[in-house]
């Protein structure tokens, strides 16, 4: 079963720049949007960003102007990005990439198992 896999995460100062990677373990078709979703302890998962198929990108609010999400349609490696700079301590979460797939009327999600990121001094 094709999952998708995150890399990237880790330890970062407040004021520096992380940058967060997921590809797929095997091919997945028709992929309309990816996205990026962050968990923190007792929070609910909440969404970061999002890139359509045509690059179109919506952020949440909390990281608009710091995050930027960027996908790349390689022909056989597609993977979404995220570029987080200057984060606070309020970004520490465990950070999830999610893609959507469509066929006619059928949608499928596919949820990576998340990526640890820490801010701290």
């Amino acid at each position: 079963q094709v999952r998708l896999v995150e890399s990237g995460g880790g330890s970062v100062q407040p004021g520096g720049s992380l940058r967060l990677d997921c590809a797929a373990s095997g091919k997945i078709n028709n992929i309309y949007n990816m996205a990026w979703y962050r968990q923190s302890p007792g929070n609910q998962r909440e969404l970061v960003a999002d890139i359509t198929r045509g690059g179109s990108a919506k952020y949440a609010d909390a990281v608009r102007g710091r995050f930027t999400i960027t996908r790349d349609n390689a022909k056989n490696a597609v993977t979404v990005s995220l570029q987080m700079n200057s984060p606070p301590p309020g970004d520490t979460a465990g950070y999830y990439c999610k893609w959507l797939t469509r066929v006619l009327e059928e949608e499928l999600g596919y949820w990576g198992q998340g990526t640890q990121v820490t801010v701290s001094s």
